[in-house]
């Protein structure tokens, strides 16, 4: 792997629902890096793949449970967008004020990825209904249009445990290896490592994210090139088991989301 590459940042403009999220990047890829190119790997905001999805939900359109309202009352959330959250969620872990914590297809995340952020007024975007299809396909298509060997990674923000602040972490993959395996390298004493695996699509999400923002910038996109990584046919992020997390192996029980 390369320890020299590019981060460009893509302009498309507002996503809407029902558009062609791969012809936005393509032609923002062509204004402003030559276009796609062999090696390539794209990270995507989740958001904007979702709205492109159509997966957006008008809160008017909710109507709360009562264990939402329960919720929302306890974390002072709007109980539409808790009542989102319960049927975005596997379980419910707990919360704190404006947020409540999530299990979603063995990630732990806050209000199961469920955002106003660059929703339209009044809506939220729950997360894509299925990551790594989701990259896959976007992968295929931007193939079969440019005649580009790339990587797809669909990235979302996180927190960290005790950290303020966010980066990037990869939800869905195609095309790259998300995690390397570098157990049995030595070190620079020449000690076997045991445990440790590079979370090469977060890392590349993280890299994203530095271009493309959080707030106005309306840069859903970026193309990271020259990192020099295989792109093959690799689809998915590697998760483990809740109890054999370091963070989560405290928590015993969850709270089921209704």
């Amino acid at each position: 792997m390369n320890r020299s590459f590019t981060v460009c940042g893509l302009h498309t403009g507002i996503i809407k629902s029902g558009d062609s999220i791969t012809d936005c990047v393509i032609a923002a890829a062509r204004q402003e890096c030559r276009g796609f190119l062999d090696g390539d790997i794209l990270v995507l905001a989740e958001t904007a793949v979702a709205t492109a999805e159509g997966n957006v939900i008008n809160l008017s359109t909710i109507i709360p449970s009562g264990h939402a309202k329960e919720l929302g009352e306890k974390y002072q959330m709007d109980p539409r967008t808790v009542e989102v959250v319960l049927r975005e969620s596997d379980s419910i872990v707990g919360g704190i004020k404006g947020f409540l914590l999530c299990m979603k297809g063995g990630t732990l995340l806050p209000n199961a990825g469920v955002d106003a952020s660059n929703a339209p007024p009044g809506c939220v975007t729950p997360l894509p209904k299925n990551p790594d299809q989701s990259a896959l396909t976007i992968k295929k298509t931007i193939e079969e249009k440019t005649g580009a060997r790339i990587g797809v990674i669909i990235a979302d923000s996180r927190t960290h445990a005790m950290r303020l602040g966010c980066s990037g972490v990869a939800i869905g993959s195609a095309g790259i290896t998300a995690v390397i395996d570098d157990r049995g390298r030595s070190d620079l004493f020449g000690r076997k490592l045991e445990v440790t695996k590079r979370a090469v699509a977060d890392n590349i999400a993280s890299a994203a994210e530095l271009v493309m923002g959080e707030a106005d910038e309306c840069i859903p996109a970026a193309i990271i090139r020259g990192l020099g990584m295989p792109v093959g046919d690799q689809v998915g992020i590697e998760t483990i088991a809740a109890d054999e997390c370091l963070f989560m192996g405290v928590f015993q029980k969850t709270t089921p989301p209704t």
